[in-house]
């Protein structure tokens, strides 16, 4: 079968459909790390296979097991649900092994599980060396120990502890260690072989609790103890009930006892008292009381070095002649759950603290990094085998599962966020990997660096280093001139880095590198193609002004360069402008003209007045090139120029109206001088000269009008110019 980096690059499409990895506590996915109590009643729906196929097959489901093991499960192949037909017992088997399946038809995906069977409190305490006799000299001091009841609970976690009390009686001369089951002689009672020879105790053994088909309960368990009392012997001393076994548990403190061993002497009829003590194995962590046998610890739990501890216990005879008799016995005591294993990651190699891996940019989201073959484990046994998966590095770049772990795992990563993975910023990305233990008052923790080295791709277009370029060159430049530079880059690597440039646009057939054409537009636009091999083109404007230069700013500079593309469009514009003005100029020309005209005329009163000439009435023309907009001016008379110097100023006192001049008479009008009150005519000469002044002012009007907006255009555009290139 192809491997997902083979499926991958050879374009194929029909992969293979997996299981969801949920992680631990998932009730749906592919049973990875599942766990199921086993007091589920059969029939219980207890799981749902999950899983997809890429191209959206639909998929079916099954679930099969070891030759010749028994099937505790079934699954609905559609549906994936799968439906405990087994009763289960954790104390008979706690692990279940299986083979989970999912097919689209044509591929097929076998994965090994193993189900975890979870405890459930349904075992009672159960005594050991039933029955339960007892010898206790009748000479036993009071308080001393006599005997250490055993019970055991084949449960986990607190329905498998135990704790013992006494059926309280009335008469009773014994008491018992709830924790340690070592049976007494009360405080201030003695035994007197004449009066009792036997004794009959009640002991009550109780598990910690625990659920069972969802209800919290406790289970207890009852045992006689025959304790007889014995007459004082002089025979060696034996050992009662060995062989013996202690525990040393996470919560025990220095002073707790472990154990407490019984030796009675051989002589039944008159017996010596028992001194013990302690020969070997101890290593200094623990010790015995020499009267009652009672083995204390003496260090706390986590400086214990081993996990078993074999103590030579010595039990002699105190006679007359001090020590006398005695026999030596052995007792085993077991450190339970010795956290001493921190977690480790492994590869196939065995121990690893790096791994590292190569990739190509912008993978999937979601995609796993299968060239990660990461395994945890921890080798401690339960809360000091849960340790937690953390990922540390660039946030939200990848993700780790599963993220809680109970002893060993297989370590995925995942692809979180596809665009921060990018060559062009990093060309290698650093995770550190830990695993902490949870529960533990150690806390021990292991730590992993993963180094991903990204492999390139071609997924950047080249950049101009500018959106247009502005270029100016006379028009009778010769072919082959220089016009301008343009510069782009592409920041990919090796051949997709290369950038190849070409033109295009209106007259882009002068040239094949630089476009040069006459001045015969107000705006020529050419489009200067990029390219680099298997990548589509990157365009950017390349702008000659004949005229107006790209200096320009606010909206006549927005409307050039929106126009760039349509020249036609920006020569419309200047032609319509130019054609307002001189239709205002002829109006304005037309309007003047009629009203000298009209005061020229020859009226029958006998007396002409001649009014006082008034000043010719000059047109100012007042550019806005200040403004940002870029309007090309406005018109404004002496009376308006002057009516908003009033406005403006309002201590300045306007001056005398005047008559305006005369507009020149028609072409084909003879000249005329107009009759004095004495009947007397002016001479041609002077009509002559004051009509063909009068001419001359009338016409250059708007020779001054239109010499005027060209002298501040061309000042405005050089102004414009100057603080584009500055």
């Amino acid at each position: 079968m192809l491997s997902f980096r083979d499926l991958y690059f050879s374009g194929r499409s029909d992969f293979a459909p997996c299981f969801y990895d949920n992680g631990a506590g998932s009730s749906n996915g592919n049973m990875g790390l599942f766990s199921i109590s086993e007091d589920t009643s059969v029939g219980s729906h207890v799981y749902t296979l999950n899983g997809s196929d890429p191209e959206g097959e639909p998929v079916t489901y099954d679930m099969t097991f070891d030759k010749g093991s028994k099937e505790y499960f079934s699954v609905e192949p559609k549906s994936g649900n799968v439906t405990l037909i087994q009763t289960l017992d954790r104390e008979v088997q706690d692990e279940i092994v299986a083979f989970v399946t999912i097919t689209d038809g044509r591929n097929k995906v076998v994965e090994n599980v193993r189900v975890f069977i979870t405890d459930a409190n349904d075992e009672k305490p159960e005594f050991l060396d039933l029955p339960l006799v007892v010898d206790v000299p009748e000479d036993a001091a009071s308080g001393s120990s006599i005997y250490r009841v055993q019970a055991v609970d084949r449960d986990l976690g607190s329905g498998g502890s135990v704790t013992y009390y006494l059926q309280s009686t009335p008469s009773t001369k014994f008491t018992i260690d709830g924790h340690s089951g070592a049976l007494r002689i009360r405080s201030g009672e003695s035994l007197d072989y004449e009066v009792s020879r036997t004794h009959f105790v009640t002991v009550v053994a109780k598990d910690g609790g625990g659920k069972y088909h969802g209800k919290y309960q406790v289970m207890t368990s009852t045992a006689i103890i025959t304790i007889n009392v014995l007459d004082t012997q002089d025979s060696p001393p034996v050992f009662v009930a060995t062989p013996y076994f202690g525990f040393v548990y996470e919560v025990s403190v220095p002073g707790s006892e472990i154990f407490t061993v019984s030796a009675k002497d051989g002589d039944q009829n008159n017996p010596n008292t028992m001194h013990y003590s302690i020969l070997s194995g101890s290593d200094g962590f623990f010790s015995i009381n020499s009267t009652s046998g009672c083995i204390s610890l003496t260090s706390f739990p986590v400086q214990l070095r081993n996990e078993l501890y074999e103590l030579q216990v010595k039990a002699a005879e105190v006679g007359a002649d001090r020590f006398s008799d005695y026999s030596v016995t052995t007792v085993t005591v077991r450190v339970v759950d010795l956290n001493n294993h921190p977690p480790t990651f492994y590869d196939e190699n065995g121990p690893q603290n790096c791994f590292e891996l190569s990739m190509y940019e912008h993978p999937p989201e979601g995609e796993i990094l299968r060239g990660l073959k990461i395994t945890v484990n921890d080798s401690d046994q339960g809360a000091n085998a849960k340790f937690r998966l953390l990922l540390v590095g660039p946030s939200r770049v990848l993700r780790v599962v599963p993220q809680t772990v109970l002893n060993e795992a297989q370590v995925t990563i995942i692809v979180e966020n596809s665009s921060a993975i990018d060559y062009e910023k990093y060309q290698f990305l650093t995770f550190k990997l830990l695993a902490v233990e949870i529960n533990t008052p150690e806390r021990f923790s292991a730590t992993a660096e993963i180094v991903i080295n990204l492999l390139d791709t071609n997924d950047n277009i080249p950049k101009f280093s500018s959106e247009f370029y502005i270029a100016r060159i006379p028009e009778n430049s010769p072919g082959g001139s220089n016009l301008v530079s343009v510069t782009a880059t592409d920041p990919d690597s090796g051949l997709w880095g290369e950038v190849k440039y070409s033109i295009y646009g209106s007259g882009a057939d002068l040239s094949s590198t630089v476009l040069f054409h006459p001045c015969t537009h107000d705006l020529i636009v050419y489009h200067c193609g990029l390219c680099e091999e298997n990548e589509s083109s990157l365009c950017a404007n390349y702008l000659h002004l004949c005229v107006f230069q790209n200096g320009l700013k606010g909206p006549m500079a927005a409307f050039l360069m929106q126009s760039r593309d349509n020249p036609m469009k920006a020569l419309g514009l200047a032609i319509s402008i130019i054609t307002v003005i001189v239709l205002v100029t002829v109006m304005i020309s037309t309007i003047m003209y009629f009203r000298n005209t009209k005061s020229n005329r020859i009226k029958p009163a006998r007396r002409i007045i001649r009014r006082r000439p008034k000043e010719p009435r000059r047109w100012t023309f007042r550019p806005w090139f200040g403004r940002s907009d870029l309007s090309f001016g406005k018109f404004f008379t002496d009376d308006e120029t002057r009516d908003n110097t009033y406005h403006s100023s309002p201590r300045a006192k306007p001056p005398a109206p005047s008559a305006p001049v005369l507009p020149p008479p028609p072409p084909s009008e003879r000249l005329r001088s107009v009759p004095t009150v004495s009947g007397s005519l002016a001479s041609r000469n002077t009509s002559r000269s004051s009509s063909w002044r009068t001419s001359k002012n009338g016409s250059g009007i708007s020779s001054a009008l239109v010499s005027e907006l060209k002298m501040r255009i061309e000042q405005k555009i050089n102004e414009a110019n100057q603080g584009y290139y500055y």
